[in-house]
């Protein structure tokens, strides 16, 4: 059961990765900021899963497992707000 739990974190990483290269080639044709907070939410997703597939983790339920996703929703949410955010001209 073990094993079956770190190839499935390993999968996500690797779908966390490939989106977060797929927003950084987004960024990189506009250098719509947007682009560059969504790579890096992605890109700390998939370091997390990776981090917690290769440790031995005793409780999963440790808010210290949590925090990654923290970041990498409140990116999400920064780059959502910035883009909807009304421009000041002048």
């Amino acid at each position: 059961m073990e094993h079956a739990h770190q190839v499935l974190l390993g999968a996500t990483a690797m779908a966390s990765l490939a989106v977060a290269t797929f927003f950084l080639k987004f960024w990189r044709r506009t250098r719509d900021s947007l682009f560059l907070f969504f790579a890096a939410g992605f890109a700390i997703d998939a370091v997390s899963r990776l981090w917690r597939g290769l440790s031995q983790v005793t409780d999963e339920s440790e808010p210290i497992y949590y925090l990654p996703r923290l970041v990498m929703f409140g990116l999400i949410m920064i780059a959502i707000i910035r883009k909807n955010a009304p421009r000041q001209d002048g």
